[in-house]
């Protein structure tokens, strides 16, 4: 039984009417008692012995430090499930739960106690990367990364921030060349020209791209999602169709798998979001690690499916 909710909470993310306090308060009001951690001291990074889950106020950044911590975990160490309180821009990893609505309500959705069993990706050969929980890729999503960060644009709301990298991903695609990849999915060669080879463990990635619809984090397999040569002009629709909020109707090549070798024609790679530049051309290879982590979802049907 959840009693005990350690907080560990983002003070930057969101807007005032997610501080730290009002946080505390809703936990409260809700019937439980909480350890409180901003992510700004290191406190966050402990966990307390009467803590029964830790509930993540933050983006996907912030869920993905907290879980990396979990993982270090020894495995006779209490298993922490991991609510999330979605105050980011993109909050991917809220969407794929069905947890991307108010916090009080949300909050409120723990005392059902609805447990899933999720997987994550295991990584070797990339250098301090080990692991993802969204997905891990190569091609023209890491060369957005690049370009975004090298812009450094400022927006005045996380919608605009998501539109600007919408447009900045069709405004690439116009000059972006499709890259050779040796790809090699539970012993079977799937290798080829492509602009994107994305492992996906969920449904989203970036700027709320779906491309996944049918990602299970918890099935065991992963969706390994490709974007070939001969696709090129359907994925630039795709990507409009996100500008203008509209449904397209492209179905990614998708296939899925639990073991993925992957040698890509150049050096940028993404672990969730995380844009990594590799010292030279490396086969990198994922296996998944079914049922590592516990998180609290929610009953609703899902709004995205």
């Amino acid at each position: 039984m959840i009693k005990t909710i350690k907080l560990v909470h983002n003070p930057t993310a969101g807007d005032e009417g997610h501080g730290s306090e009002i946080l505390v308060k809703q936990l409260e009001d809700a019937g439980f008692e909480c350890r409180y951690s901003s992510t700004k001291e290191d406190g966050w990074k402990e966990f307390e012995e009467d803590v029964d889950m830790v509930a993540v106020a933050g983006g996907d950044g912030t869920v993905r430090k907290v879980l990396k911590k979990l993982l270090k975990r020894k495995d006779t160490d209490k298993q922490l499930p991991v609510g999330v309180l979605a105050l980011g821009t993109a909050n991917n990893i809220a969407k794929t739960f069905d947890l991307d609505s108010e916090t009080e309500k949300v909050i409120h959705s723990w005392k059902n106690e609805k447990i899933k069993k999720v997987d994550i990706g295991l990584v070797k050969n990339i250098p301090d990367v080990d692991f993802f929980f969204e997905g891990l890729g190569f091609g023209i999503f890491p060369f957005l990364m690049k370009e975004m960060k090298k812009a450094g644009e400022e927006f005045d709301s996380p919608e605009e921030e998501l539109k600007g990298a919408l447009k900045k991903m069709h405004t690439i695609l116009s000059s972006y060349e499709p890259r050779q990849c040796y790809l090699e999915i539970d012993g079977t060669d799937h290798s080829g020209k492509f602009f994107m080879v994305e492992v996906m463990n969920i449904r989203f990635i970036g700027p709320n791209m779906m491309l996944a619809p049918d990602a299970d984090p918890g099935d065991g397999e992963f969706e390994i999602v490709l974007v070939p040569e001969a696709h090129k002009e359907k994925f630039a629709n795709f990507i409009l169709s996100g500008l203008m909020d509209a449904d397209d109707a492209y179905h990614f090549h998708t296939l899925k798998g639990k073991k993925i070798s992957i040698r890509w024609d150049g050096t940028r790679v993404h672990a969730d979001d995380e844009m990594i530049k590799l010292e030279k051309e490396t086969e990198v290879k994922i296996e998944v690690k079914a049922g590592a982590l516990h998180f609290l979802v929610s009953d609703e049907p899902s709004k995205t499916s």
